[in-house]
C-alpha cells in the first residue's frame, strides 16, 4: 500500500495520474479541435452514445452541471449536425438526444483512439493492476458524485 501521507508520495501518485489523463484526452482533444469542438463536447457525446436517448435532465445529472453550462456546447453539436433532439413518444414536451449518422461516426471514432490506448496500456499491466484501476477510478467517481454511483 502506498504512504498517502508522504509528500513524495503524494506527488508522484498525482504526476502519474496527470500525465496518465494527459495520454488518454491527448488524441481526442486533437481530433475534436480538428472541428472546433472541446471536451466538454466530448463528454456530451460520450454520455449520449452510452445512453442513447437519454433525457437533458438524464445528461445534466450525468454531467454534473447547470441547464445553463450544458446550453452552449449541446446547441453547437445540434447545429453542426452531430446530435439530435427528439421528442418523446409519450410526452412531447421532453427531448431526448441521439446522434446524427456524423455523430456516432465522430463518437466512435473518438472512443476507438481512447480504447487503443486503454488496451495497450492494459495488456502491459496485467489483470490485476487492471481490476486495481478500475477500483480506484470507480472509487474518485464515488467520492466525486456524493457517494452515489451512475451508470
Amino acid at each position: 500500500m502506498l504512504d498517502l501521507k508522504n509528500v513524495t508520495t503524494q506527488q508522484a501518485a498525482m504526476e502519474a495520474f496527470f500525465f496518465g489523463y494527459q495520454a488518454f484526452t491527448a488524441k481526442a482533444d486533437e481530433m475534436l479541435a480538428r472541428r472546433g469542438l472541446s471536451r466538454v463536447h466530448h463528454r456530451i457525446l460520450f454520455f449520449i452514445a452510452k445512453y442513447p436517448g437519454l433525457s437533458m435532465k438524464e445528461l445534466l445529472a450525468y454531467l454534473g452541471v447547470s441547464k445553463q453550462a450544458l446550453n452552449t456546447p449541446l446547441r453547437q453539436l445540434l447545429e453542426m449536425g452531430l446530435v439530435e433532439s427528439l421528442a418523446a413518444e409519450d410526452d412531447k414536451r421532453k427531448r431526448l438526444l441521439g446522434f446524427t449518422a456524423e455523430g456516432a461516426k465522430l463518437e466512435l471514432a473518438l472512443r476507438r483512439e481512447q480504447a487503443k490506448l486503454l488496451q495497450r496500456a492494459f495488456g502491459e499491466v496485467g489483470e490485476e493492476a487492471v481490476q486495481g484501476w478500475l477500483e480506484v477510478n470507480q472509487a474518485l467517481g464515488n467520492s466525486h458524485q456524493g457517494g452515489s454511483s451512475q451508470g
